[in-house]
């Protein structure tokens, strides 16, 4: 699926003139500049536009703008997302001055991104599992103090009821002795049920699960944190199976081999000038992969040192 089909960055006339709008804000005249990033970060590489397929990859090093491209993506289409974009005088309006092509239907009419389409970053991953570790550690404080009442509204005295003011007291303690409500499920009622967390990469790829939904635009920003190459492989099946059945495209920012090796991705190498398209075993950190490994085949076919 096709929801995004190009996007398009702004040249070197346009940057100079996002740049000296805002130099006019800053003092007219004598303005300044406090931080111009964006600006000059893709020019000088040769890129102008991106067009994508149901998987698009972005590869690069550090600082080659892989995370840039998709927050002025995110921001030009008011995708939602959760981490906070890293700040600059110069994105919103930069990410302004981008202009998009959207995919079109059968009729040949343009497409309208879903309401649910989101950028994904490895924060909301890590974000998500300190909320829910934060969430259990509550629970298993209130279960320890609910354990104590449930005993003292089993055992003791009865409460007496003498209007509304006693009720929600009394309805607890009829429910301690309930004979059809066990101590377990009082404790679910009282404090509620703990978020079942398995390791960080288990637990990373139900976040996943759950987060991509069928028929939207997903610019995901490096979703191998965290994740060994066992749970890698395992979101590349996801995204996989997304794109392929379930009306899903990707934007996908990441250095994983694993995840550069998605069936049908196209991938833009950052690091290149000008900026090129590639496959995934001509990259740099691929094949370091491959070569690293391949010096050591005879171990993994059995042969002694």
């Amino acid at each position: 699926m096709l929801w995004l089909e190009k996007f398009v960055l702004p040249d070197d006339e346009d940057e100079w003139r996002i740049a000296q709008e805002r130099r006019r804000e800053n003092g007219g005249d004598f303005g300044y500049l406090e931080n111009g990033w964006p600006c000059g970060l893709f020019p000088q590489r040769g890129l102008r536009e991106l067009d994508f397929e149901p998987i698009t990859l972005l590869y690069g090093g550090n600082g080659s703008g892989k995370s840039t491209l998709l927050g002025a993506i995110a921001q030009k289409l008011s995708l939602r997302r959760q981490a906070p974009q890293n700040g600059g005088e110069l994105f919103a309006p930069y990410a302004a001055a981008c202009r998009v092509r959207f995919g079109t239907d059968e009729d040949g009419a343009p497409l309208a991104v879903p309401a649910h389409s989101r950028l994904l970053c490895s924060d909301d991953v890590f974000e998500y599992m300190f909320a829910a570790r934060t969430r259990n550690e509550q629970i298993a404080e209130d279960t320890a103090q609910g354990k104590e009442d449930w005993a003292a509204l089993k055992y003791g005295e009865t409460l007496p009821f003498r209007g509304p003011e006693d009720y929600d007291a009394f309805r607890m303690q009829v429910l301690a002795r309930s004979r059809s409500l066990s101590r377990r499920k009082f404790l679910h009622r009282f404090a509620g049920r703990e978020i079942r967390l398995n390791s960080n990469g288990e637990t990373a790829l139900e976040f996943f699960e759950r987060a991509l939904q069928n028929d939207a635009l997903y610019l995901l920003d490096e979703p191998e944190n965290s994740l060994s190459p066992k749970m890698q492989l395992a979101v590349k099946e996801l995204i996989e199976r997304k794109a392929r059945y379930c009306g899903c495209q990707f934007v996908v920012a990441t250095h994983s081999p694993f995840l550069l090796a998605l069936r049908g991705g196209k991938i833009y190498d950052l690091d290149s000038a000008p900026v090129t398209l590639r496959k995934w075993w001509e990259l740099e950190n691929t094949r370091t992969y491959f070569e690293f490994f391949d010096g050591f085949r005879d171990l993994f076919r059995g042969k002694k040192e």
